[in-house]
């Protein structure tokens, strides 16, 4: 099933719903701080596990306690609701 691509309109109220989410290009990207290594690495494997339920895999750099993710639908071109609505799930597991 082909994904629609988000407008700049749809896309920009996106973001005003997502705290600390950025627009990079055609993708959206967070970082995230924690307080030790291994507190990162759990929520890359929360992460992982939910992205892989949804079959929607967001790029992930892991920097000592520093993780960012970086969402698109390479698929559709740009940025879709599959990345809004995954974004919004990746900042409920930091929580």
């Amino acid at each position: 099933m082909k994904v629609k691509k988000l407008s700049e309109a749809e896309i920009a109220k996106a973001l005003e719903k997502l705290d600390g989410w950025e627009r990079e290009g055609g993708s959206i990207r967070k970082l995230y701080t924690f307080k030790t290594f291994a507190d990162g690495i759990r929520f890359v494997d929360r992460v992982a596990a939910e992205a892989e339920a949804r079959d929607h895999h967001p790029d992930i750099d892991i920097r000592y306690t520093t993780v960012v993710t970086t969402l698109s639908t390479h698929s559709a071109g740009g940025l879709t609701n599959k990345d809004v609505d995954l974004a919004a799930k990746i900042d409920e597991l930091a929580g």
